[in-house]
Formats: C-alpha cells, structure tokens, sequence
C-alpha cells in the first residue's frame, strides 16, 4: 500500500479543499514512469488529490488543506506521518 493509505488508516481520506490547479493529465503518464505515484485520485476519477514518491523518507503532497482539521490533540495524518518521519531520520 502507499503511504497515504497508511497513514490514513484506509483506502478513503476525506479532506477539506478548493480546486483551482491540478496535476495536467497529459503528463499522468510521464510523471508515473518516473517514480511517482497517484495515491489519491477524485471519486469520480479525474483528479489527482494526493501524490508521492516512495523513495523518498518522505514525500507526500496534496490538493486539500488537512491544515484546517487538524487540532493540536488530533493531528492531520500527513502532518503526524511527517513530525514522525523527521524524528525516526534524525535517529
């Protein structure tokens, strides 16, 4: 699985977002050949929501704003993955 699926804890993640960009598909193709993978695609298919690079410690981006539901006791899973990832490489 990807790292947004652990992260979440599910094959859904539901997150709070405004499109106005988004990942042009005439370079999907490209950009998966390279190393990066869709790992969170629009429920009707067409948008990339989130992204990664699984060779990277950490490289995960996002169309949403997981910023506004996140709260200091229940921290936005992206966030919580990253204080979590920088902590395990300064180890």
């Amino acid at each position: 699985g990807t790292l947004v699926r652990k992260l979440y804890g599910s094959n859904k993640a539901s997150e709070r977002h405004r499109h106005r960009y988004e990942v042009n598909p005439e370079y999907h193709e490209v950009l998966k050949e390279n190393g990066m993978v869709f790992s969170g695609i629009s429920k009707d298919g067409r948008l990339v929501e989130f992204i990664e690079l699984p060779d990277h410690t950490y490289f995960v981006a996002t169309q949403a704003h997981p910023e506004l539901k996140s709260r200091m006791e229940r921290p936005a899973p992206l966030f919580y993955g990253f204080v979590r990832a920088c902590m395990e490489r300064k180890k």
